[in-house]
């Protein structure tokens, strides 16, 4: 529809967010007949019907409703991008996360709280992998990347390393009385995540001590190692953000065992003239 009259389509939405054309009308200074034109060209030019008369009320067809939805987005983008490039608004766009699939929900909040805290912008979170986290970010459809696997070096992107963590074994307390972390290894069903820098340096581990272990479960999300170790299906092997809750309440202990392995988290960033105004105190707030 290259010939839409968004004039008409914000007239609509007005008279749709009021219910009541006479309360719009005196709203946005139009006679009641002027507006009543304004939305009757727009039926026409769509087709359908947006409205229907319930006693003395106007209410939303079912197209109606379809058609409210696509106006608040079109012109909600129309406010996130004036707000985006004056840096003196006071409306905020949304801050638009990217987090890595598999990564600790426990971190993602410790990332965020301090907006959440402050409760002064709207977020959009998005999870996937990290290659199509980069495109978006590339494409400016992310403000920042969350995640354990930094960009190939080159681009405009920019890592910024948040926090490192220690990986160990955790589980219930019964299954960490063992004497050694060969003994645990040999004889405790694992929970080990995909991740490529943990599971690399956790193989390095095992063929270092001559251990072949039980691996229960090889897991590609660290909400779910959490809920494992949390039902006793095993010792997890993750950094110790994952199970923070669970440790602090007593419910999981860590393995008194230093495993030499450690995780670090990033922020990706991609160089951009506009970029979001509370990404940078965000990072600095984190790092």
């Amino acid at each position: 529809m290259d010939n839409l009259n968004y004039h008409h389509l914000r007239y609509f939405r007005e008279v749709a967010h009021d219910g009541n054309l006479t309360r719009t009308a005196a709203r946005v200074n139009l006679s009641q007949s002027a507006l009543s034109t304004q939305i009757k060209q727009l039926e026409a030019r769509l087709g359908h019907d947006l409205f229907q008369r319930v006693g003395r009320k106007l209410e939303l067809t079912e197209v109606g409703r379809i058609v409210l939805d696509h106006a608040d987005r079109i012109f909600g983008t129309g406010a996130e991008l004036l707000a985006t490039l004056d840096a003196s608004s006071m409306v905020k766009p949304p801050l638009r996360v990217g987090a890595l699939s598999t990564l600790s929900r426990n971190f993602q909040m410790r990332f965020l709280a301090p907006l959440l805290a402050d409760g002064g912008v709207d977020l959009v979170l998005k999870s996937g992998s990290a290659a199509v986290l980069f495109t978006a970010l590339k494409s400016l459809a992310l403000d920042v990347v969350l995640t354990t696997e930094p960009p190939q070096a080159g681009g405009d992107f920019t890592a910024h390393r948040l926090a490192e963590q220690v990986v160990a074994l955790h589980g219930t307390p019964n299954r960490l009385r063992h004497a050694s972390l060969k003994e645990a290894l040999q004889n405790e069903p694992l929970i080990v995540p995909t991740d490529n820098a943990i599971r690399i340096a956790f193989d390095s581990l095992v063929a270092k001590l001559g251990v072949t272990p039980r691996i229960l479960a090889d897991v590609d999300d660290m909400a779910m190692v959490r809920l494992l170790a949390r039902a006793n299906a095993g010792l997890a092997v993750a950094p110790t953000v994952v199970l923070a809750d669970e440790i602090a309440s007593g419910r999981i202990a860590t393995a008194p065992f230093d495993l030499q392995i450690t995780e670090a988290f990033f922020a990706v960033t991609i160089r951009r003239s506009f970029p979001h105004p509370l990404l940078a105190p965000l990072l600095e707030a984190n790092v």
